[in-house]
C-alpha cells in the first residue's frame, strides 16, 4: 500500500524522481512514525523512510549486457544486492534449480553485498553454498562440481569503489534478455519467498587446486613473477604455480581492495610497471599478471615485451588444436588480423565474435550444441576460455598454467613468446563518456561509416564499428561495463598503424569533438 500522501512524499523529493529511475516502496518496521528525511547528495539507490515504508530507486544503468554493475552506495547497496538474491533464487527454482554458490573477491564492499544477497537467495528457499573470499574462477568451479549455479559478487577491474555480480543459472553464463528479466522482478517484486532456505560454507580451494595440478604438467622448473595488483588471485595463484614447481617471485600478493600499488587491470601498460622492473631485476624468465577478481592474464617477457592475449592465442590455439583438429576458436573484435590465419594454419576454424566473457561462452555452448567442437575462446581483454581439458570458463590463473605448459617444452620461454607473428598495434584505448554515451556514439559511427571508408576497406558492425584494410584494422566499440569508448589499432606495418589511427579518430572526433584517449598508442 502507498501512503495517502504520496503526492506530497513525491513533490518533496521530486528531485531525485525526475532522474528517471524505477521508484518502489515496501513496508518497514510498523511502529515507525512519520520522519522527515533528506535524500543524500547524489545518491541514486538510498532509503528513505516515510511513515513506515522505505523508498528505492533502482538504476537502470547497473544492468550491463553481461553481468551486474555499479558502485557502491551510489547506484548499489546492500538493498540491491538482496533483491537480487531474491530475483535471482526465483527464476533459479522456477527451473528446479535450489542450490547457488555465492563468493566475493577483495573489495570492500564484498562482504556486505555477499552477506545480503545471501539473505535474498535464502528467502526464496535457496540453499546456498558460501565459498567465501575467492575468485571468479574458483566461484565458476563451484559451480560447476558442487552445483549449478553461482554468483560472484565482483567489481572485476573497475575502480575500486564499483562492484557487481557475475552469474551462472544452470551451468550457462547470466547475460543479455537474462539480466532483463532479473531487473524486471527486482522492479516489481515479482519473487516468490519460501520457507526451506540454508546456509553452508564450503572450502573449495583445495578441490580446484587438485584440479590444476593435475591437469599441468611441466617439462621444466620455471623462474617467474607473479603480480596480482592486490587483488584477489594473490591468495592462491603463487602456490598453484609453486605446487607446479615453479620458483615464484610475488608482488602485491596481499588482498587489499583500496589497490594501494596499482590498480589490478593488466590490460592497461602502465599497471606492469612493476612487474617489468622485477623481471629485469630478478632474472625471472616470465612475468604474469591478474586482474582484480582473477579470470584475466597478462604476459611479460623477460625484456618486458607484453605479450598480448591475441598473440597469446595464437600459440593456445596452435597446442589446443594438436589434439582437437577442425575445431572452432573463437576471438572478439578486439583482436589482431594475424591471429585468424594462425589458426587456420594449425588445423582450426577460425570466428570473430562480439566482445564479453557471457557472449564467448555463450557463443562456445551453441557451437557444441550444434554438433560442433569449440575447444577454446579468446577475448584481447585477457579473458581465455579453455574447454579442451578444463571446463570452458575464463581462468587467468589456469591459463597461466596452460602458458607454462606450453614455454616449458623449449629452453627459452621468451623466445617461443616472441617468434609469435605480430604487427604494430596500440593496447585497448578509452575515450570516456558519459553513462549511455558510448552506444549512441557507435550508431552515429556506423551510420556515417560508409561515407568515410571506401573499398578495399570493409566495415563490420558486429559488436561496434570494425574497419579491416589489408594492411591493419581499426576498432571503435562501447564498453558493456563502464561508460567508455573502446578503441584499438592495427598495422601491418607502423606507417599503416599511425594512417588507420589517424583516419578512424578523425571519423570518431567527427561525432565527438572533444574524444580524448586516456591512454597513449604504442
Amino acid at each position: 500500500m502507498i501512503p495517502r500522501d504520496f503526492e506530497w512524499f513525491c513533490d518533496r523529493f521530486q528531485g531525485e524522481i525526475a532522474c528517471g529511475h524505477r521508484i518502489r516502496f515496501e513496508p518497514v518496521a510498523p511502529t515507525m512514525g512519520a520522519k522527515e528525511v533528506h535524500p543524500r547528495s547524489r545518491r541514486k539507490t538510498v532509503r528513505h523512510i516515510y511513515q513506515g515504508y522505505f523508498f528505492m530507486q533502482v538504476t537502470a544503468s547497473i544492468f550491463k549486457a553481461y553481468d551486474i554493475r555499479g558502485t557502491y552506495l551510489r547506484n548499489m547497496d546492500e538493498n540491491l544486492a538482496e533483491a537480487l538474491g531474491r530475483a535471482f533464487g526465483s527464476l533459479a527454482m522456477k527451473e528446479g534449480r535450489h542450490t547457488v554458490a555465492v563468493g566475493r573477491d577483495g573489495r570492500l564492499s564484498g562482504p556486505v553485498l555477499s552477506a545480503a544477497l545471501m539473505r535474498g537467495l535464502v528467502a526464496v528457499g535457496i540453499e546456498v553454498i558460501d565459498v567465501g573470499l575467492t575468485t571468479t574462477p574458483q566461484l565458476y568451479f563451484a559451480a560447476h562440481t558442487v552445483c549449478d549455479s553461482g554468483i560472484q559478487v565482483t567489481g572485476s577491474h573497475n575502480p575500486k569503489d564499483d562492484n557487481g555480480f557475475k552469474m551462472v543459472l544452470g551451468g550457462r553464463a547470466v547475460y543479455g534478455d537474462e539480466i532483463k528479466a532479473l531487473q524486471h522482478v527486482i522492479e516489481n517484486e515479482s519473487w516468490q519467498l519460501k520457507d526451506g532456505g540454508s546456509l553452508r560454507v564450503v572450502n573449495i580451494l583445495p578441490a580446484y587446486i587438485e584440479r590444476i595440478v593435475s591437469d599441468i604438467q611441466l617439462t621444466r622448473p620455471l623462474k617467474i613473477v607473479v603480480d596480482s595488483g592486490n587483488g584477489i588471485a594473490g591468495a592462491s595463484a603463487p602456490g598453484i604455480f609453486r605446487a607446479l614447481g615453479c620458483e615464484v617471485i610475488e608482488l602485491f600478493s596481499e588482498v587489499d581492495g583500496n589497490f594501494p600499488n596499482h590498480h589490478p587491470d593488466p590490460s592497461k601498460p602502465e599497471n606492469l610497471k612493476d612487474l617489468i622492473a622485477a623481471l629485469q631485476s630478478s632474472g625471472a624468465e616470465l612475468g604474469l599478471a591478474f586482474d582484480g577478481d582473477g579470470d584475466r592474464l597478462g604476459i611479460v617477457t623477460q625484456d618486458g615485451e607484453t605479450i598480448y592475449p591475441d598473440r597469446q592465442m595464437q600459440l593456445f590455439a596452435q597446442d589446443v588444436l594438436s589434439r582437437v583438429p577442425n575445431g572452432t576458436i573463437l576471438f572478439d573484435v578486439k583482436c589482431s588480423q594475424r591471429l585468424a590465419p594462425a589458426i587456420r594454419a594449425a588445423g582450426g576454424k577460425a570466428l570473430m565474435y562480439k566482445t564479453g566473457h557471457s557472449l564467448i561462452k555463450a557463443k562456445m555452448k551453441q557451437i557444441e550444441a550444434e554438433g560442433g567442437e569449440a575447444p577454446l575462446g579468446g577475448e584481447m581483454s585477457g579473458h581465455i576460455f579453455f574447454k579442451e581439458r578444463w571446463y570452458g570458463f575464463d581462468d587467468g590463473t589456469y591459463a597461466g598454467c596452460r602458458l607454462l605448459e606450453i614455454v616449458s617444452r623449449s629452453p627459452n620461454a621468451n623466445a617461443v613468446l616472441k617468434a609469435l607473428p605480430s604487427s604494430f598495434s596500440t593496447p585497448e584505448l578509452n575515450v570516456a563518456c558519459q553513462e549511455g554515451e558510448p552506444h549512441e556514439l557507435t550508431a552515429k559511427l556506423l551510420n556515417v561509416a560508409a561515407d568515410y571508408f571506401s573499398a578495399p576497406a570493409e566495415i563490420s558492425d558486429m559488436d561496434g564499428l570494425r574497419v579491416d584494410w589489408p594492411d591493419g584494422f581499426g576498432l571503435i566499440r562501447a564498453s558493456n561495463t563502464t561508460p567508455v569508448l573502446v578503441l584499438r589499432f592495427e598495422g601491418h606495418t607502423e606507417t599503416a598503424l599511425h594512417r588507420i589511427e589517424n583516419d578512424m579518430l578523425t571519423l570518431l572526433r567527427s561525432v565527438k569533438p572533444d574524444a580524448s584517449l586516456q591512454s597513449p598508442a604504442h
